[in-house]
């Protein structure tokens, strides 16, 4: 081994420092804002598609400001097992079954904890849907365990779930703000399939709680939370998760008929007045070039071809299919990050990355090394995101469709083990004919729309990808780098 040089003992000691003293605070770590829509197509923003018909200028500042990556992606096409993927940094399909309550499994390694470890004040607002428990059938001032409270958070004020989803209410740390004691009826809106427009689930409702009312209120309080945690010495990591453009699209008054996408473009801008709310709140407190600011989407939007035709307008884009499907649609996300004078801005990024690798980028971020049995599949962004010349930071990326499709992506190639679109779009399965051909086979270099299924073509590419996938399953992590 050779000896080592005073420049490399160091470098060696300012790495190992941040970890042994992960409980100490540092403005020499940046503030860091990660804004998850829900259900936000990949082709509604200008920046990702010039033929898009909603205006989102502030997220085409953050693009010019930014690095905008290109073949970014969520772990599913649905909801609950991205934020899963995103919390965790594991793939879903190794998240135990649960019939209600919470999802993470107690004391787990988190996104949050990894960065309160680190001495962040961390704080949540907006949509969990991850369950906790009593959710269904909350009491007054009942602790609801289980949540982001237990899981990393100090600060959470949010709503358990998705917008048309039952029971209404919010949720203060681990307590109802009130109980969902009144009840509300079914709302569906005309013109719209039974899961598009202004829908939600009839149920349990507290007494105050008004729909429209979710997104400025999540605004409003992430606002308040920058301008108070930038007063203090502790770096702060803010995860706001908006309950849209998903479903019930409830832009208010100042936002209504500023698109001609009618109610889902009206809701697109809403999100995108959001996205500028925060920044403006950076700009105030002087603290944007301290902040690395991440936008991005849970999943694909629910969004049909009729929809298209009618609207002049793609929410996934060049992309097919949408929510749900393991189609491209379903899971390659918007994902843009600015950090100024250390991410490149107006600047693009084609490698393949995934919302579970977050949980090793923040690591990477503090001097910190994720324990073996944590992240399993996660990787370290931070290389990306600085704008290095790097090789493929992934070796392969798994993305699960609502109907359990386990679609892998290598490099170029993506196998879909099945026929169909495995979700939301018909038909979501077919059975395979006698000619042999099971599954799907795309090269998303030359296509990718996945109109030509070269699976007959490759059986050796075929092959090689379905053996890394069951490989995958088999030893229940995918070789990650740190």
């Amino acid at each position: 081994m050779k000896s080592l040089t005073l420049s490399t003992l160091i470098c060696a000691v300012l790495i190992i420092w941040p970890i042994a003293n992960s409980s100490a605070s540092s403005k020499k770590n940046p503030n860091i804002i990660l804004l998850m829509a829900d259900d936000m197509g990949y082709g509604d923003l200008q920046s990702y598609n010039s033929k898009s018909k909603i205006n989102t200028p502030h997220l085409a500042r953050l693009a010019k400001e930014g690095r905008r990556f290109t073949d970014a992606h969520s772990p599913a096409s649905v909801c609950i097992p991205t934020r899963y993927g995103l919390m965790t940094g594991r793939y879903p399909f190794r998240m135990k079954s649960s019939r209600g309550g919470p999802l993470l499994e107690p004391n787990s390694l988190t996104l949050p904890s990894v960065l309160k470890n680190a001495g962040y004040k961390t704080a949540m607002i907006g949509k969990w849907h991850l369950g906790v428990e009593n959710e269904k059938n909350p009491k007054a001032n009942q602790q609801l365990s289980g949540g982001p409270f237990d899981h990393g958070f100090e600060i959470f004020y949010g709503i358990p779930a998705s917008l048309d989803i039952p029971p209404y209410y919010w949720i203060k740390n681990d307590r109802p703000v009130s109980p969902p004691s009144e009840k509300i009826g079914d709302n569906n809106t005309p013109g719209w399939t039974r899961i598009q427009g202004a829908f939600w689930r009839g149920g349990g409702i507290a007494p105050g709680y008004k729909h429209i009312d979710v997104l400025p209120i999540i605004r409003d309080k992430s606002v308040e939370f920058i301008e108070n945690a930038t007063k203090s010495e502790k770096p702060f990591f803010l995860y706001t998760a908006l309950p849209a453009p998903h479903t019930p699209w409830l832009p208010t008054k100042r936002f209504e008929g500023k698109s001609s996408v009618k109610d889902y473009g009206d809701f697109v801008i809403m999100v995108d007045d959001v996205v500028g709310s925060l920044l403006a709140a950076l700009d105030k407190t002087k603290s944007a070039n301290n902040t690395l600011f991440i936008f991005t989407s849970d999943n694909g939007p629910v969004w049909y071809p009729q929809d298209t035709e009618k609207y002049r307008h793609s929410s996934v884009g060049p992309l097919r299919g949408m929510k749900g499907d393991a189609w491209e649609g379903g899971h390659r996300m918007p994902f843009i990050a600015r950090w100024p004078d250390n991410v490149p801005p107006n600047s693009e990024s084609s490698q393949i990355i995934c919302h579970t690798d977050m949980i090793s980028t923040v690591a990477a971020l503090t001097g910190q090394k994720l324990p073996a049995n944590a992240g399993e599949d996660s990787y370290n962004l931070l290389p990306a995101l600085l704008g290095e010349k790097i090789k493929p930071i992934r070796e392969a990326t798994v993305h699960q469709s609502s109907r359990r499709y386990l679609a892998i992506r290598q490099g170029q190639w993506k196998l879909i083990p099945g026929l169909g679109s495995g979700g939301f779009s018909k038909p979501s399965t077919v059975k395979p004919k006698k000619n042999g051909i099971k599954g799907q086979l795309y090269n998303l270099k030359n296509d990718i729309g996945e109109k030509n299924n070269l699976y007959a073509n490759y059986p050796n590419v075929v092959k090689r990808l379905t053996l890394l996938l069951e490989k995958y399953k088999r030893e229940g992590r995918s070789t990650p780098e740190n």
